[in-house]
């Protein structure tokens, strides 16, 4: 199967393009349903509640997606009323929208999902506030909102309860895609004919997919109780698979070496070039695995890769009789070829329905638990972030400010029936970081002129209503399908979609487009100048703080490695926590990075810095994570006070380099001695791996220098 093949098959079995049809039939049907009964205005204000409910309906537990959809239509409901009564004086409405804009923005600080839910309140109030109704009408207009808010909630529900395990399934087959494309991407390392500069941008931008898709996957996987404590094997599979995907990645991130030196030393010999196509053809059948997985079947059987492996080593076996000890690192990619060969197999074992996967033990229920954060709702983080330092705050302010321009501008400015266009374009354009607010802008002028234009061709070429109505939902369920997706190709489908909707309610269509390009046009400038203006957050004023955070987590997960040295006992659920907390902040450090790029140029700091940081920090966790899988299994130096010397001068270079960025928060660590004797389980490494390993530590210890100078260039 092509690349491109699996890549629209992948989407087309995602949760994107299901979550597409499912908010589809919410909004829609009730509007249909009533619309046979002579009453369209009515379902229409139904399926106003159903959109709002559905802005919540984000990726997650069921359990918090349940709470958040009641929350929100409660909200909702009491918002409509407010604001229907508010209208009533242009003074008093607009300081409830001053005062809610703040409020509701700063529900941000419980997370993702109640910033949905302000989201939500935000659009209801928005959309109330222009209609003329009188206290009767409010009533049965704030009730029908209710009734759509409960509806929607009610056809999540019943998909979950219908289909349990197709959202885990969903997010872990895209966890497992992209990790493919890691994998894929890793190959090109052994192809010399790419530019390893390019090959590292590539690689940073893919772990930052990576990091996403895994924490999606880990947040479905252990918080929900049903599949953690699953009685049947469905639940235990896709648990036990995505601890297997996680490893593997661990496996594909360790394999680092100095490639530019591996190039000029064994490129005239051919066996990159196998190496790199034996990569990219594992992670193809790694995609596969990931696609069967997403669209609920058993994945095919691995092709056997072993009769290609002897080839490879009877190549390397002869590098190294040529010159004896030269063909060491190609010895160990192989060694790594045929682990990464079994993972797949394993993996691709688990996935199928008739493998029995052992049931967790409490203790093991209790680990999963550790791997995902637990969001608080206390008040008191709230009263915390009433302050100027806090980002969402200072966000917040800006929302409030812009909404309240726009509504003036709209009111006092601008003549059309839908100027809340303007407040509805200013406020959700507007977003914490200015670099994505740029974007957001961007993307929705380009998105509205383009979708326009589409929808005018419809209308023109297509006079058949029947035909226009499928033409608007097709549009409908694209739209949807890509809201978290592709924001541009959104908007490009969801502008001829209202436009159609316009069409079929009687009004001019092209006044619509008109008076939609003008509101947004206007929505995006006072969003873009507010967030250039007021209080803006430039994401080189953060990058000190994640590459903090990234230095301690190296940090702590080289001492964990030290301890495991020193002859300690590694606890395995310690270490892959200390490895999660690498990659999360890793991936934060490459985005904010890769935001800081897309900002005004005058605001940019230390770029090649801390892209030199970013390499070298990716470059440095991948040799903690070859040198612990070396002790894990239990390849372990022969003289450990020898090993340990690097590791100390490392963890010191380190805590240095935090220092520098924080000199009052650096935590301290347990000292690393030796134990009197070492674990009866480690083996001696043979003498060449051991000097390898040695290397490798001294290795660890020049990278750990070299960010310690590029962090006193940034922290100057």
């Amino acid at each position: 199967m092509r690349r491109h093949e699996r890549t629209l098959q992948y989407f087309f079995f995602g949760q994107d393009f299901a979550d597409g049809l499912r908010v589809t039939l919410g909004i829609l049907l009730p509007t249909l349903l009533m619309a046979q009964f002579g009453q369209f205005e009515l379902g229409l204000t139904v399926s106003l509640g159903a959109v709002c409910a559905s802005l919540t309906d984000i990726p997650g537990p069921v359990r918090h997606k349940r709470n958040g959809l009641w929350l929100c239509t409660a909200l909702v409901f009491v918002v409509a009323l407010l604001t229907g009564v508010a209208r009533l004086n242009v003074w008093v409405l607009g300081g409830e929208i001053l005062l809610l804009s703040f409020a509701l923005t700063m529900l941000l600080v419980y997370g993702a999902r109640a910033g949905a839910i302000g989201s939500a309140g935000l659009l209801i109030m928005i959309l109330t506030m222009d209609r003329d109704l009188t206290m009767p009408q409010l009533a049965s207009y704030a009730g029908l909102v209710l009734l759509g808010g409960v509806w929607y909630t009610l056809v999540c529900l019943l998909f979950f309860r219908i289909r349990p395990y197709r959202p885990a399934q969903r997010a872990l087959g895209e966890c497992i895609h992209a990790i493919a494309e890691y994998l894929r991407l890793k190959a090109e390392f052994y192809d010399p004919e790419t530019s390893l500069d390019r090959d590292y941008r590539q690689l940073v931008q893919q772990q930052v997919t990576v990091s996403e898709k895994q924490d999606a996957a880990r947040e479905l996987l252990f918080k929900s109780r049903m599949i953690v404590r699953e009685t049947t094997g469905t639940g235990r599979r896709l648990v036990l698979t995505f601890v297997d995907a996680v490893d593997l990645y661990e496996q594909i991130t360790a394999t680092y070496y100095d490639y530019a030196a591996l190039r000029q030393r064994f490129n005239h010999t051919g066996v990159l070039a196998d190496v790199a196509r034996l990569i990219r053809v594992m992670a193809v059948e790694l995609d596969h695995i990931g696609l069967a997985i997403q669209a609920n079947r058993a994945p095919a059987t691995p092709h056997d890769r072993l009769p290609e492996l002897e080839q490879l080593k009877a190549r390397i076996d002869r590098i190294g009789e040529e010159e004896p000890g030269s063909n060491l690192v190609l010895r160990k990619i192989l060694v790594q070829l045929r682990n990464l060969h079994q993972r797949l197999a394993d993996i691709s074992r688990e996935t199928d329905p008739t493998y029995r996967a052992p049931a967790p033990n409490g203790a093991a229920e209790a680990d999963y638990s550790r791997f995902v954060s637990h969001q608080s709702l206390s008040p008191a983080i709230l009263l915390g972030n009433l302050t100027m330092s806090s980002a969402t705050f200072r966000h917040a302010l800006r929302v409030s400010v812009a909404a309240i321009i726009g509504f003036a501008v709209a009111r006092l400015l601008v003549s059309g029936h839908h100027s809340y266009w303007i407040v509805m374009t200013t406020v959700y354009m507007l977003k914490p970081g200015f670099s994505l607010t740029k974007e957001r802008n961007i993307q929705r002028v380009t998105g509205t002129l383009v979708g326009g234009l589409i929808g005018v061709a419809v209308i023109w070429l297509v006079p058949n209503e029947m035909v226009q109505f499928g033409f608007l939902l097709v549009f409908m369920i694209t739209a949807y399908s890509f809201q978290r997706l592709n924001y541009v190709v959104m908007v490009t489908f969801l502008t001829p979609f209202l436009v159609i909707m316009f069409h079929f309610l009687g009004i001019r269509y092209v006044a619509v487009i008109e008076e939609r390009v003008l509101d947004t046009v206007i929505g995006c400038a006072i969003a873009l100048t507010t967030g250039y203006v007021l209080f803006p957050r430039w994401e080189s004023e953060q990058l000190t703080t994640y590459m903090r955070d990234v230095l301690q987590a190296n940090r702590y997960y080289l001492h964990r490695l030290g301890e495991c040295l020193a002859g300690g006992t590694l606890s395995l659920t310690d270490y892959k926590l200390a490895r999660k907390d690498v990659y999360i902040s890793s991936a934060n450090l490459a985005a904010a990075f890769q935001r800081m790029l897309s900002e005004p140029k005058s605001k940019q700091r230390h770029e090649a810095e801390v892209h030199q940081f970013v390499v070298l920090n990716l470059i440095l966790s991948s040799n903690i994570a070859t040198l612990a899988s070396a002790a894990r299994g239990g390849a372990l130096p022969a003289r450990p006070a020898e090993a340990l010397k690097p590791v100390r001068q490392s963890l010191m270079l380190l805590t240095e380099s935090l220092r520098k960025l924080s000199p009052d928060e650096v935590p301290e660590l347990a000292p690393l001695s030796t134990a009197p004797a070492p674990l009866a389980a480690a083996k001696p490494a043979p003498v060449g791996e051991e000097r390898l390993l040695l290397e490798q530590l001294e290795f660890v210890q020049k990278v750990s220098n070299d960010l310690r100078k590029v962090t006193d260039v940034v922290a100057a």
